[in-house]
């Protein structure tokens, strides 16, 4: 079957216009991004000041730790077990807060110049959970510099450093998208910060960021499991450090930070349109 008047084949034109839409949507992605990563330039010391609660828990709570022998960890010094855990609490703790961005754009008339442009919706999302990636991967060096600092045997295996960079960039953006939606429902600063403030250390603490599943409770290893923070923690663990393992499997965790990434960009899509009302 051919296209009236062209002779080209009508399912080679479907495909050449599928493509192009795919093309497009990147694009838009991308455009957002960058506009969003500029502000991250223009305000680096937003992420010095993020970055101060990370390395207090390595420098403090993980030095006494370590010295007490109090958690068992196996092959790995408790400093090295937890260390992944500080970089995937500083992802989260940068990433949580991002929806009050998003409120001040709204009060500001940012949200309605975007709906008002032609980017589809989980575009102007996604593109925005690719900025927060992008922010929470200075994250990932100062913890890496201070790890190497107190001595933690880091892995610096081109592999393993891609799987941390993608984890990184999938956390972050599972986050920031989680937290858009929760502005979206909110609408306001005041109730955003009270809720931020409920989830970060739930999230954190019923994970398996700072100790083994294996001590936890059985009813706190089910939530650990259902906790998206303990399979992020999980990759990191066994790409980042030497002789380190994953308990889920590094597939199963890419798995599930992909699959929640596009799950909550799609709720987050039907939802943005109401944070300008």
């Amino acid at each position: 079957m051919t296209l009236a008047g062209s002779g080209r084949p009508l399912a080679a034109s479907d495909s050449h216009t599928a493509l192009a839409a795919v093309a497009g949507f990147f694009e838009q992605t991308l455009a957002v991004a960058r506009a969003e990563a500029r502000k991250l330039l223009r305000d680096p010391t937003e992420l010095a000041s993020r970055a101060v609660q990370p390395v207090l828990w390595l420098i403090v709570f993980g030095q006494v730790f370590t010295r007490t022998h109090a958690i068992p960890t196996g092959p790995l010094s408790y400093l090295e077990f937890m260390a992944p855990g500080v970089l995937a609490q500083g992802v989260l703790f940068t990433a949580i807060f991002f929806g009050i961005a998003v409120i001040w754009e709204r009060d500001l008339g940012i949200v309605h110049k975007l709906l008002a442009s032609p980017a589809p919706r989980a575009a102007l999302v996604l593109g925005k959970a690719g900025a927060a990636g992008v922010r929470g991967l200075p994250q990932a060096v100062i913890i890496y510099v201070l790890a190497a600092l107190l001595g933690v045997r880091l892995s610096l295996h081109p592999v393993g450093l891609l799987c941390v960079t993608a984890l990184v960039l999938l956390g972050a953006a599972v986050f920031s998208t989680f937290s858009l939606i929760v502005a979206c429902i909110v609408k306001t600063r005041e109730r955003f910060m009270g809720i931020g403030q409920l989830l970060t250390m739930p999230l954190f603490f019923a994970s398996n960021a700072i100790y083994p599943l294996e001590l936890m409770p059985g009813w706190l290893r089910v939530v650990a499991r259902i906790n998206p923070l303990s399979y992020f923690v999980d990759g990191l663990r066994a790409t980042m450090i030497v002789s380190g393992t994953s308990r889920f499997g590094i597939g199963v965790d890419l798995a599930v930070a992909t699959g929640l990434l596009a799950f909550l960009v799609l709720i987050a899509a039907r939802l943005y349109p109401g944070l300008a009302r």
